[in-house]
């Protein structure tokens, strides 16, 4: 199956995706576009959208090693919430520093939502910069919002 690519914007940046099928190869952000189309449920997410990317799944998650067990429980943390690297390592019998470094190797962001794991005291780092993962959770956050606040009334 041929390997497409494309880019949608996410404020001020843009996050380029290949992917196949329902499967994501590899997402990055950038500065700048590229010419293309990317998944629905990504350009949703980006406008903002409660996403839970169900059709759509991470080559990352089937890697046999720590690391793809760790994509795997990172991919379970529930929109719009957070864990601490520590409470990942735990969960998967590895060390908090192995998570970190897991996490900064992660191909497909977003798709395995690495912005959801913070420090115990604090955000922790983002590739290529920490203004991404306060921009994700709180996109996250105001769609949580929103979906409570639409519920409420």
């Amino acid at each position: 199956m041929e390997v497409m690519s494309g880019s949608c914007r996410l404020g001020l940046w843009f996050v380029h995706v290949w992917w196949s099928g329902d499967c994501v190869h590899r997402v990055i952000f950038s500065k700048t576009g590229i010419p293309g189309d990317v998944p629905l449920p990504v350009r949703r997410y980006c406008l903002g959208a409660e996403e839970h990317f169900a059709t759509l799944k991470s080559i990352s998650v089937s890697d046999p090693t720590i690391y793809g067990s760790i994509y795997r429980a990172v991919s379970e943390i529930p929109f719009g919430t957070t864990q601490t690297y520590g409470e990942i390592g735990k969960s998967v019998g590895t060390s908090p520093r192995v998570v970190g470094q897991a996490m900064r190797r992660n191909p497909t962001p977003i798709i395995v939502p690495c912005h959801r794991v913070v420090a115990k005291k604090g955000m922790g780092g983002f590739s290529p910069s920490p203004e991404i993962k306060i921009l994700l959770l709180d996109l996250e956050r105001k769609a949580v919002n929103r979906r409570r606040t639409s519920k409420a009334a």
